[in-house]
């Protein structure tokens, strides 16, 4: 079957909230040769999505958006354990989101995901204290910190987690990437809160994290004062402030 109409078949149930319709039309594809790799990014992912914009459209409400996440969550977390892994390639990533079930979602397979393509994986999920995350950074070293699914509300918070964690250097050479959430919806949004990287998904995401060198460190001479300028709220981030 191909993956577009494995789809559309998926969604009436989903939003309906029919668990075991969905488990079942999933069960088929895996029984019919369908890699769980291509489901996460085909099936599950484009699926979170339409959900995501139906619900921020008023087209679907609160219980129906929680529903599908839910039985999302339950299909990714029967084909995680499915997915084949591949040799560690010596490469670390921590990943955080915005709180609250769909941002989780969407970190979470993209954990599973490069967990699976030999990534040694942190996930933090959502809601943990930015001090927190600097402080786990600093001790683990990780060559790629990714930020997903922010909310529009978050976006102010990303640029002064961005800008603490660069002010205390204690991770030179990390590559920060966002993805998801407000950043694929608002262009150019990612530039603005100071990340390194822009992925609109986990195919993607994967893709520039194991092509991404490592960030160029600073090279002003050690215990140089730096530059203190007024800081102002750039237009976009300022707009998409304006609008939580």
């Amino acid at each position: 079957m191909a993956m577009n109409q494995l789809l559309s078949q998926y969604l009436d149930p989903l939003l309906q909230g029919k668990r075991s319709d969905c488990r079942e039309l999933v069960k088929t594809a895996l029984q019919d040769g369908a890699e769980p790799r291509v489901l996460y990014r085909e099936l599950i992912w484009p699926a979170m999505e339409r959900v995501d914009r139906l619900y921020r459209e008023d087209r679907i409400n609160l219980a129906a958006e929680h529903m599908a996440t839910r039985i999302n969550r339950t299909v990714a977390d029967h084909l995680q354990s499915r997915l084949d892994r591949k040799p560690s390639i010596d490469k670390c990533i921590l990943i955080t989101c915005a709180p609250g079930e769909p941002e989780e979602l969407s970190a979470q397979m993209c954990a599973d995901l490069f967990e699976a393509d030999g990534w040694d994986v942190f996930f933090l999920g959502g809601g943990v204290p930015e001090d927190e995350v600097v402080s786990l950074a600093g001790q683990i070293q990780p060559d790629i910190l990714l930020i997903f699914g922010s909310r529009p509300q978050d976006a102010p918070n990303v640029r002064v987690l961005i800008d603490r964690i660069r002010e205390i250097g204690a991770c030179p050479k990390m590559n920060i990437m966002v993805s998801g959430g407000v950043f694929n919806r608002a262009a150019g949004l990612w530039k603005e809160v100071k990340a390194d990287l822009f992925a609109e998904t986990a195919a993607e995401a994967l893709e520039l994290a194991i092509e991404a060198p490592p960030r160029m460190s600073d090279t002003r001479p050690a215990g140089a004062p730096k530059k203190r300028r007024r800081r102002r709220r750039p237009p976009l981030l300022a707009q998409v402030e304006g609008h939580c």
